[in-house]
C-alpha cells in the first residue's frame, strides 16, 4: 500500500496541511503514524479529499460528508457503486438548496427594493409574517 506524507497529500490534493489536520480531527480522513510519530496517509485519501472539496463547493456540510464516509471501507478505495450510493444520500438536500437559491434569485430584485425596512413584509426572511406567531424577539427562519 502506497503511503503519502502530509506534504505529499497536501500537494497532490490541493488542500492545505492545516486542512488535512482539520479533516482528520473531524473524522473525515485518517492517518497512520510512523515510528517517529509522523502522519502517513493511504493513497485513497486523495479520493476522499476530492469528494470533501466538491461537497464543500456545493454546500454539503462536513457532518453530512462524515456520515456518508462512515459507510465506506477504510482499507481500500471505494467502488463506483459505493461512491454513487454516498452521493445519492445528498441529492434531496441539494435539491432543496437549489430550490431555495432559485427562490432567492427570483425574489432578489423585490428584496433589494424593500431595503429591509419592513421584515413583516419580506418575502424571503419572513414570508407571510410567519415569525409573528412565535412572539417578540429574534427568530431564525429556515424555509420548510
Amino acid at each position: 500500500m502506497r503511503e503519502l506524507s502530509v506534504g505529499e497529500a497536501a500537494k497532490r490534493s490541493g488542500v492545505a496541511v492545516s486542512a488535512l489536520h482539520f479533516y482528520e480531527r473531524k473524522g473525515l480522513i485518517r492517518s497512520l503514524r510512523t515510528a517517529g510519530n509522523q502522519r502517513r496517509y493511504a493513497a485513497d485519501v486523495l479520493r476522499r479529499l476530492a469528494v470533501i472539496r466538491v461537497a464543500q463547493r456545493v454546500g454539503v456540510p462536513l457532518d453530512a460528508v462524515r456520515r456518508a464516509f462512515s459507510g465506506l471501507p477504510d482499507e481500500r478505495t471505494p467502488t463506483r457503486e459505493e461512491w454513487a450510493a454516498m452521493s445519492a444520500s445528498w441529492r434531496q438536500e441539494l435539491d432543496e438548496r437549489i430550490a431555495q437559491l432559485v427562490n432567492l434569485r427570483d425574489r432578489l430584485t423585490d428584496c433589494i427594493g424593500c431595503g429591509c425596512l419592513s421584515l413583516t413584509a419580506c418575502t424571503l426572511a419572513n414570508p407571510g409574517d410567519a415569525l409573528a406567531g412565535g412572539g417578540g424577539g429574534p427568530r431564525r427562519w429556515e424555509p420548510g
